[in-house]
């Protein structure tokens, strides 16, 4: 028989965004915050990324001493983590059901937090053909494979991408004593900060294989190559042992999808409102699940800022649902987090991504052909987020149609 557990607030992942709402509700006295993690140890993705980069400027931190920090703060304020546990499916509007070392459990909770996170496409969702060799990895793989279980990856490898993440992923190839034999990348530029691209390019010999794509896998047992393609129809194979696929996040939605909550087209995370409501009733989003994949301290941030509109629901303020209008983009603007919008919306800002450069763009914010806000920018890149204010949101007309959000050239 499945047992049955009551608490006030259940928060699922705990990274980043899980944590920080955990530390703040628990703050709070709310009476029983439990955070569930798949995962044998909490803190989320930033436990394996063993470079800097976390914390505050103040305060730098690597990776797992900032995922050690998150944890504390969150147990020290009295949440309960429990990690090796899964959550399955929903078993009511409120209600889980979680398997882990207790076994089959039901928890039920006065408001349930989604902090799912994000994963990056394998190179199965990505359709690259070959055969299915060892030494084919994500950069979470990798980073786990290294720094948390120090495991051997190979001597030589390729990595797949060319943002952030994958000049992350090399420095993590170079730390297990492997060759970066290159980058590759479908764009014409590595989509990092021009410094570090020509650190890793001229500094550590890093080639930078542009308008190139991965065709096809190569070798039997172990991968023995990649074959490319160049964007002018040439073809060549890249020996090497390892490859890496970096980036192309997508949303872990899997628990927001079957409970049949709203899901943005632009992020296909769930839609949220601007206290991260989603569509159901006491269920809030928050973290890369909304918007794949953004900062640590993103989420963090967002963790602490859902933690009022939860504080609201125990108190017996909850909303019946989404009571915003959407938010919609025009391209070249892919995505915007929050989706919807309230003229009570204050405080947490709107994160947008674009698919094409632009240089000195305007930002205009309408709804039914009503200007609300305009904002410039000195440019906007594919690779990074803008940010939105939300001073305009008190001149939305709740009764009105949609808040469109349009990118042009000035």
């Amino acid at each position: 028989m499945t047992a049955v557990r009551e608490v006030d607030v259940l928060i699922v992942g705990a990274g980043p965004a899980g944590l920080a709402a955990a530390a703040r509700l628990a703050a709070a006295r709310v009476g029983r915050v439990e955070v569930l993690d798949r995962e044998q140890q909490a803190g989320g993705v930033p436990r394996h990324c063993a470079h800097g980069g976390y914390g505050s400027p103040l305060r730098p931190l690597s990776g797992p001493a900032y995922a050690r920090l998150l944890v504390t703060a969150a147990e020290g304020a009295g949440a309960v983590v429990r990690t090796g546990v899964t959550a399955l499916d929903w078993a009511g509007p409120l209600a889980l059901g979680t398997v882990g070392p207790r076994g089959h459990e039901t928890i039920r909770a006065r408001a349930v937090v989604l902090a799912t996170g994000a994963r990056e496409r394998p190179r199965s969702a990505r359709l690259v053909p070959g055969t299915r060799p060892a030494g084919v990895l994500t950069t979470g793989e990798l980073q786990q494979a290294v720094h948390l279980y120090g495991q051997r990856i190979g001597e030589r490898a390729v990595v797949v991408g060319a943002e952030d993440v994958s000049y992350a992923a090399a420095a993590t190839v170079r730390a297990a004593g492997a060759v970066v034999v290159a980058m590759v990348t479908e764009g014409s530029r590595a989509q990092t900060m021009p410094a570090r691209a020509a650190d890793a390019r001229l500094r550590q010999g890093i080639p930078l294989l542009t308008g190139t794509t991965v065709t096809e896998l190569l070798g039997h047992g172990r991968l023995s190559g990649v074959r490319v393609r160049h964007r002018d129809g040439r073809t060549a194979v890249l020996p090497c042992d390892t490859v890496v696929f970096t980036g192309d996040f997508v949303p872990e939605h899997e628990l927001a999808r079957r409970g049949r909550l709203i899901l943005d087209g632009g992020t296909r995370g769930p839609a949220v409102d601007g206290s991260l409501r989603t569509s159901r009733p006491g269920v809030f989003a928050v973290g890369s699940v909304l918007h794949p994949v953004e900062s640590a301290a993103t989420a963090a941030r967002e963790g602490a800022h859902v933690a009022g509109a939860v504080l609201e629901t125990l108190g017996g303020a909850e909303r019946p649902g989404h009571d915003g209008v959407p938010l919609l983009v025009d391209p070249p603007l892919r995505w915007i987090a929050p989706n919807r919008v309230t003229p009570a919306d204050r405080g947490l800002p709107y994160l947008l991504r674009t698919t094409a450069p632009l240089y000195r763009p305007l930002l205009q914010v309408t709804q039914d052909g009503r200007t609300l806000h305009r904002q410039g920018f000195l440019r906007a890149l594919p690779h990074r987020t803008l940010t939105l204010g939300a001073r305009w949101t008190h001149r939305v007309d709740p009764g009105g149609g949609p808040v469109r959000v349009r990118l042009t050239d000035r």
